[in-house]
């Protein structure tokens, strides 16, 4: 693979090729082109020249080669190539590119190269949205002007020419791939648990992929780690960055943030500063107080104000697709969380009901194993709706839950029927897949929004 070398490259643009148009890829072709280089972007889709996306481009001078990718495009001399995150490295296009030695970046490492301001990243296996939100709303109430951006919704190379004091990113293991010179001035990871192994091929390169966050930091940054989880905390003293922690069992550190008693603290050089009361968070369940603190704990790096960190835990009631309350219809409460795309996040969703949960479950069968669900649907899911790829197997897992109510069905229309059909008073329809959405959605947010729409309709 060519040597990567951001400055000469901005100083003397050349030809680049941007791989797949969604969002992000259209935001980094957009910002390539209005900077001086030559683009060239492929899809693999017939989009047609009304496309709002295909026309803005084009009026940017972009080259458009659109319906597939010509293998003539791996044997032109690229400065580098953009690649959509989404798109696996194994797709045979992306593989011949990789295979002639092109680099491969993504567009949070592309975005870095025009960045002068702080930035402060985080990922993990699940959270990751919830504590973006909360970093952003914290440091707004301590008068900051931040920008949310990533992989949370907006593209972040559309907001590299926009107003603001810091970027506050989302980013997934996907973007992380494709990293190679990345450095936030502060980072934080979450969490670790199977996820997006199709895309990666092993547990292990999920987990290196999301290691390449902190690749570039400096003792000049803050690395913010999970302390109740060992496969993270275990990696603390391979980092370069000052290591901050976050935990729900103390605060065992010298700086970070942590529940002691009944109370979120902050810790400042050994020395621990009241937060607010574990029972003032707004948002509901465990993960969330654990969201709460890694939020805490990254904004206060970036120089929020304890003060302002405890308004909006109190204050914050959530994120749209996140355990997200819709309505109540007949003393049933129905709560949205499609986000919940693998086993683990649909655990935490069940943890945060006791019981008269009639669970609407599955989709995308990506070969993780659903067993380890099994202690929290018993006692606590009364019926199940079931959809998508994976039905058959959460259908067994129920089952052996002791749920004697399970129901197939072929429409998240279907499915709020039939669960609002299987509710009772006081019951709670939970819609937490514990999967992808892509064998019947594009997306989360659009499995989500057809639930939230489909419940506004009884």
């Amino acid at each position: 693979m060519n040597r990567v070398t951001p400055e000469s490259w901005l100083q003397s643009p050349g030809d680049v090729l941007v791989v797949g148009l969604g969002k992000s890829g259209t935001a980094v072709a957009s910002l390539l082109a209005r900077r001086g280089f030559r683009v060239t972007a492929t899809d693999e889709r017939a989009m047609d020249a009304s496309d709002p996306a295909v026309a803005s481009l084009a009026a940017l001078g972009v080259e458009l080669v659109l319906g597939g990718h010509p293998e003539a495009l791996t044997r032109h001399a690229w400065q580098f190539v953009a690649k959509s995150p989404g798109i696996p490295y194994h797709q045979p296009f992306v593989a011949a590119l990789v295979a002639r030695g092109h680099v491969i970046a993504t567009d949070v490492e592309i975005a870095s190269w025009f960045e002068t301001r702080p930035v402060y990243a985080i990922t993990g296996s699940n959270g990751k949205t919830t504590t973006t939100t909360l970093v952003g709303e914290m440091l707004k109430a301590s008068g900051f002007n931040p920008i949310v951006a990533g992989n949370i919704g907006t593209p972040v190379c559309d907001v590299v020419d926009k107003p603001g004091d810091m970027l506050v990113l989302e980013v997934s293991s996907f973007q992380l791939d494709g990293t190679h010179t990345f450095h936030p001035r502060g980072a934080a990871l979450l969490n670790f648990y199977p996820a997006h192994l199709d895309y990666h091929g092993s547990y292990e390169a999920y987990q290196a992929a999301k290691w390449k966050l902190f690749a570039h930091q400096t003792p000049e940054d803050v690395a913010v780690l999970n302390w109740d989880q060992a496969l993270v905390r275990d990696r603390a003293d391979k980092l370069a960055a000052r290591v901050h922690g976050f935990s729900l069992e103390g605060a065992p550190f010298e700086d970070g943030v942590g529940v002691i008693g009944e109370m979120l603290v902050a810790v400042q050089g050994g020395e621990q500063v009241p937060i607010l009361p574990v029972d003032h968070v707004a948002l509901p369940g465990r993960h969330n107080l654990q969201n709460a603190a890694a939020a805490a704990a990254l904004a206060l790096a970036a120089g929020a104000q304890a003060s302002a960190i405890a308004q909006v835990l109190s204050t914050f009631h959530g994120v749209e697709h996140r355990l997200e309350f819709v309505r109540e219809v007949a003393g049933v409460r129905y709560y949205n969380d499609s986000k919940a795309t693998n086993p683990d996040a649909a655990r935490q969703a069940l943890r945060s009901f006791d019981h008269g949960v009639v669970w609407i479950a599955g989709g995308l069968d990506r070969g993780i194993s659903f067993d380890p669900l099994l202690p929290d649907v018993s006692g606590r899911v009364r019926a199940a709706v079931l959809l998508g790829e994976t039905k058959d197997k959460l259908c067994d897992l129920v089952r052996r839950a002791g749920v004697t109510e399970c129901a197939f069905v072929s429409s998240m229309e279907e499915a709020v029927r039939r669960a609002s059909e299987m509710a009772k008073p006081g019951d709670v329809v939970l819609l937490s897949p514990a999967c992808a959405s892509w064998d019947m959605f594009p997306s989360y947010e659009v499995r989500g929004s057809m639930f939230k729409d489909a419940v506004h309709r009884l």
